[in-house]
């Protein structure tokens, strides 16, 4: 029997811990270049419906899972899942709730690391002076492994950290972070917001006024609007906005009591994202940066995804406003990615160590730092190999990939193995709110089928991605040896990034197997 008997402290403190897992980096680097690629203020429409008709109801189901589950002991997904319904295969689709949570993990921190060493260099001045390209040099030299120990010194403080926080517990730990982070965050989005809606076209070096940054992201092109693409866009951020189909809320949320409220819970933590996406999210990088650049150049960023703005370029533009400002607004700025990261990856935690805890009896501390060892294993060959696409095969496979898979399989036993009917009793059970009785049958209905096209559609890209179909073309093209011989190291690497994390699966399941039988054995079944 399960000897987990943590709780959380308080419903502020769950509900900005839930909050704290879904507002990530994704939130302020993702989403403003998302829109930028996808018609702009156009974009938004998707989004929303994305949000309304996938997003909600996986909030409902996957805190509804985790209430039930919690009920009988259970936190983590293998076992949640395995508790609704006979057939026992569910239990191995709750694998996927523990194996997203480590891998992604394992490279999330060391992106979190990068967060707290651009602290450090915005108090040490060290982009005093420095041209954009300079600032963009820094950041491929600091990944590239130039300078190791600064590299290696950060991802392992940042990872040391994450474990102490973890080891310290739910209300002592996640809690107490989330009712420190979050409110941080917030101040520091909107000092950002406030700065970046002063930018003014021949004032400190900009071009443009910051409403030429807002009219470009937001003027929406509704030639886009049909595209499947755009919707698979929109229907991708979802994921990465709420961090469902991970098996993180479930855990969470089988911490709180059978009768308590999950519904307004739910839709809280869901809406206080949204904010924090939508509104302060993209407000500050895009109008900073066509202030200061221009709609083309920005354009052209843009299409290497939000680390070009984040990372390479804000630190250039802060230092435009001076000394003092440049010092205070690189200190909020990525002190605000930081307290988002670290409030998503402590989230990360609590599935693997709730297993650990419910199926071998582990202690809590020495859960917590089985997690941190499991993550430093895996995490390691993305810090050593970054420019070898290790820590892009591990976003793609656990960050994306997995979560459509997962997702799409809870919904489905939720909703037609579990019944809706039951399903609906316990979404509603203790709601402080009234439920919208049309989202039974989108739940039902209209979810699944969203998940199920987002899944199919995405198959030929997952064959693409298998058979390595860009670097070879990439290969196909190149004529510089040295670039061709780093692709092929690139394929060498990616494949094997892929095997380690197919052994991580299968190393789950065993022991998930094992728990099975132990739990057979003990009479727990």
């Amino acid at each position: 029997m399960s000897t987990n008997t943590e709780s959380w402290g308080s419903r502020v403190g769950l509900i900005l811990a839930m909050a704290g897992n879904a507002v990530g980096l994704g939130n302020f680097l993702r989403f403003p270049v998302q829109a930028v690629q996808n018609g702009g203020g156009a974009f938004i429409v998707p989004y929303l419906v994305c949000f309304l008709l996938m997003g909600i109801p996986l909030l409902f189901v996957e805190w509804s899972m985790g209430r039930f589950g919690g009920k009988y002991g259970h936190h983590s997904t293998p076992f949640i899942l395995d508790s609704m319904d006979k057939r026992k295969f569910w239990k191995y689709i709750g694998v996927f709730g523990i194996f997203t949570n480590l891998a992604v993990a394992a490279y999330y921190c060391y992106l979190e690391s990068w967060t707290l060493s651009w602290v450090w260099h915005s108090i040490s001045r060290t982009f005093a002076g420095q041209s954009q390209d300079e600032v963009a040099g820094f950041f491929n030299s600091y990944v590239g492994l130039e300078m190791p120990f600064e590299t290696i010194f950060f991802w392992l403080v940042c990872l040391l950290l994450n474990t102490w926080i973890l080891s310290k517990g739910l209300s002592g730990g996640v809690e107490k972070v989330a009712k420190i982070g979050m409110p941080l965050l917030i101040v520091f989005g909107v000092f950002l917001a406030i700065m970046a809606f002063n930018v003014e076209a021949g004032v400190a070096g900009a071009i443009n006024d910051a409403s030429v940054g807002l009219n470009f992201l937001w003027t929406p092109d509704f030639s886009t609007i049909w595209s499947p693409k755009v919707w698979l866009a929109a229907a991708g951020q979802i994921f990465f906005t709420l961090s469902v189909g991970m098996g993180s809320i479930q855990c969470y949320a089988s911490y709180v009591k059978k009768n308590d409220d999950i519904a307004l819970n739910a839709m809280s933590a869901g809406w206080m994202n949204e904010f924090v996406e939508v509104v302060l999210g993209a407000a500050i990088i895009i109008p900073i940066s066509v202030g200061y650049l221009g709609v083309d150049k920005v354009l052209e960023m843009t299409q290497t995804g939000g680390l070009g703005l984040g990372f390479k370029t804000l630190p250039f533009l802060f230092e435009q406003w001076g000394t003092v400002l440049a010092i205070l607004c690189g200190v909020c700025w990525f002190g605000l990615l930081f307290f988002a990261g670290v409030t998503s990856s402590l989230a990360m935690g609590t599935p693997v160590m709730g297993f650990l805890k419910d199926e071998f009896g582990w202690k809590h501390k020495n859960a917590a730092w089985a997690f941190g060892g499991l993550v430093f294993i895996l995490g390691l060959p993305t810090v050593l190999f970054f420019n070898y696409g290790v820590f892009d095969e591990y976003d793609y496979w656990a960050g994306t990939f997995s979560l459509v898979v997962f997702a799409f399989f809870e919904i489905i036993l939720f909703a037609w193995i579990f019944g809706m009917d039951k399903g609906w009793k316990e979404i509603t059970t203790g709601a402080d709110i009234k439920v919208p009785s049309i989202y039974k049958f989108i739940i039902k209905f209209i979810t699944p089928l969203f998940l199920g096209v987002v899944f199919f559609s995405s198959l030929p890209g997952v064959w693409d991605k298998i058979t390595n179909k860009d670097i070879y073309q990439k290969i196909a093209t190149t004529t510089d040896p040295k670039e061709l011989e780093l692709l092929n190291e690139t394929i060498l690497f990616v494949n094997a990034s892929r095997l380690l994390l197919l052994l991580v699966f299968l190393g789950i399941s065993y022991l998930v197997f094992v728990a099975y039988k132990k739990r057979k054995k003990e009479g727990r079944i």
